[in-house]
Formats: C-alpha cells, sequence, structure tokens
C-alpha cells in the first residue's frame, strides 16, 4: 500500500468484517449494554451520524478507560482502535484486544506501523477511532489535541466524526479501582469533510486539528448538557 491509495475504493467496497461485528464483539456488546445502561443510566445521539457502510475515522475526546466500549456500544458494526501495546501483553485482556480489531501503537514509536494499518483498515470499509489529546485527562476538561492523528488523514481521504463524551471521568476516572454508578453520555457529531491535500498542508494543518477539536468539543458540551437534563433517551 502506498501513499496514494485510494480510500475511496475502499468506502465504496466496504469487507464483510468491516460491517458486520465478529461474534465475540456482538456478545460483549450484549454484555456491556447490559451493564452501561443498568449501571451508568448509558445514553447515545446522534448514531445516525455515522455511517452504515463504508470507512470512517472517529475522533474523541478520552475521559476514561471506558471510553473505546462507550463510543463503539451503539454501533452495529465494529470500532478499530489504537491502543497502547504492553496491553496486549496482558493475558486474556491482549487476547480480547487482538480479536477486537485493535491495533497496537508504541509511545515510544507513535506513529509508523500504527497508523499504517489504521489506513489499511480504513481501505477495508473499517471505522477507526482515535482520541487525540494522547491520554485521559487529569480533571475531566478535555485537552489540546495533539496532530499525529493528521497522518491518518493524509493517506486516507475519509469523513471525520467527532465524538463528545460526558460523565466517563466521574464514572472511572484516572487513579479509580472502581466503577462508580455515575450517568454516561455520548453526543456523535456531524461528518466533517478532509481531504489528504489539505491534512497535508503544513500550512492550514494547526486549523485543521483546532477545527476537528472545535467539533468534539461541542459533541461534548452537548452531552454534558444532556447529562444534566436527562430528558431524551438513547437512540440505538
Amino acid at each position: 500500500m502506498g501513499a496514494g491509495s485510494n480510500v475511496g475504493d475502499g468506502m465504496n467496497r466496504p469487507t464483510v468484517e468491516g460491517v458486520r461485528r465478529n461474534p465475540l464483539w456482538f456478545w460483549c456488546q450484549v454484555l456491556l449494554r447490559i451493564f452501561f445502561v443498568g449501571w451508568l443510566r448509558y445514553r447515545a445521539h446522534g448514531v445516525r451520524h455515522v455511517p452504515g457502510a463504508g470507512a470512517a475515522l472517529l475522533v474523541a475526546n478520552h475521559q476514561s478507560f471506558l471510553d473505546p466500549l462507550l463510543v463503539g456500544l451503539p454501533l452495529a458494526r465494529p470500532v478499530s482502535y489504537l491502543a497502547r501495546d504492553s496491553l496486549f501483553r496482558v493475558p486474556i485482556i491482549g487476547w480480547i484486544l487482538r480479536h477486537a480489531y485493535v491495533i497496537p501503537i508504541s509511545r515510544e514509536r507513535v506513529g509508523g506501523e500504527a497508523f499504517r494499518r489504521a489506513v489499511e483498515r480504513l481501505e477495508r470499509g473499517f471505522l477507526v477511532g482515535v482520541f487525540p489529546e494522547g491520554t485521559r485527562t487529569p480533571d475531566g476538561r478535555m485537552r489540546p489535541f495533539k496532530p499525529g492523528f493528521l497522518a491518518i488523514l493524509r493517506r486516507a481521504e475519509v469523513p471525520v466524526i467527532p465524538v463528545g463524551i460526558a460523565g466517563a471521568f466521574d464514572a472511572f476516572p484516572r487513579g479509580s479501582y472502581r466503577i462508580a454508578a455515575a450517568p454516561v453520555t455520548v453526543v456523535f457529531g456531524e461528518p466533517i469533510t478532509v481531504s489528504r491535500s489539505e491534512a497535508g498542508d503544513r500550512q492550514v494543518q494547526t486549523a485543521l486539528v483546532c477545527r476537528i477539536e472545535d467539533a468534539v468539543r461541542r459533541c461534548q458540551q452537548q452531552a454534558e448538557r444532556l447529562l444534566r437534563e436527562r430528558n431524551g433517551g438513547a437512540d440505538f
């Protein structure tokens, strides 16, 4: 696969595994829905913005270790996340990650192979998920985005779906060893069109990162409002 590969072709011909969950993913979702909806009073809004088929990059704020599960929970198709390679060495967890389409990424060698594999997944019609803050928030507030994820968009011309998470920090913050019964809401925003030339232009990269960061922040703020109001229900 070269840098000029056309991800649009993969979007037009998505693979079965990019659209359908494997049995492990399916049953994990079933069990997690029971837990998250019951314990965390989980709600998701805007799921209609996520395409039913074809590639897209989900970009979300990072409040908790629960975030990948919370983002993927209402979706009828798998999300291929980037996760620390050290997690793959943990018994049982590593096996689950390898069978749940997760891509290992090294903190010492950020990018490179992991981004190449992320682009390959997009070419195969997957949803790929990233958390550009780089690490979980220490206080619940969203941190500035790091531009590393643009390396994916430079090689993969796919829509960006902003995702805002609220409540996960209260449920399972950094340093905690138990999941508290705090309500959680996730909001999926409208897709953002980003061209490969735009992502590769150094003169506009900063503005592009700010544009995507602002979209995610608006989704998070909407999730926080819905969390306070608690008038709407889940849309899945």
